[in-house]
């Protein structure tokens, strides 16, 4: 099987970008471009500190979201990507984008989804709302995308135990740790053609 290539769009920092970077020596698949949506975000110095090529898209240079969207998609294209990875990526992708790469793009939840997840629902906010409803357990979500926030087929998830002292901030980075273990994997799975979509439900072969 030739070398799957992926796409990896990040609003901030990149950890889960540098998780996959880490671990791309196992996976059938080459990161072929970082994309954001923040001249100044961390994931793209990432990007450029591992020769992967770098680039910022600037949505106020565009009339509206569908134009900003269709000039991903025209990257994408070009590029022949296979796979697009959402690695904290905050911006909605148009029904075009999504229908486009269809089945091919995937996104890290900080959460159980269904659990405190949906619009509105990222960062520090997910934990926050863990902790004030009161769950013992949390955790990281990988899933498929599909038109509505969070709503796509799980592919992967892991737990966390979330203790009587812990906050947003050391929950987050409980999170923060198997989300980096999970990604690599569902990344993984799908470059080697492992990953099935029945209904809602995705099955491992």
């Amino acid at each position: 099987m030739s070398q799957l290539k992926i796409a990896v769009l990040v609003s901030g920092g990149g950890t889960n970008l540098q998780a996959l970077i880490d671990n791309i020596d196992n996976i059938n698949a080459e990161i072929d471009v970082v994309i954001s949506n923040k001249k100044d975000a961390y994931g793209l110095e990432r990007a450029r500190l591992n020769n992967i090529d770098a680039i910022y898209i600037n949505p106020k240079d565009y009339q509206d979201t569908e134009a900003f969207n269709d000039e991903i998609i025209k990257e994408l294209i070009k590029r022949n990507i296979d796979l697009v990875v959402l690695a904290g990526y905050l911006k909605i992708l148009s029904k075009k984008f999504i229908s486009s790469f269809k089945n091919r793009i995937i996104n890290i939840h900080p959460s159980l989804i269904p659990s405190f997840c949906g619009k509105g629902f990222y960062g520090l906010k997910v934990h926050k709302e863990a902790i004030k409803y009161g769950v013992r357990i949390s955790g990281a979500t990988v899933h498929f995308v599909d038109e509505d926030a969070d709503t796509g087929a799980i592919i992967l998830q892991d737990t966390v135990c979330i203790d009587d002292n812990d906050t947003a901030e050391t929950l987050q980075k409980k999170v923060l740790q198997i989300e980096h273990k999970l990604l690599p994997e569902a990344v993984k799975l799908f470059c080697e053609g492992k990953l099935y979509i029945e209904d809602r439900r995705v099955i491992v072969k």
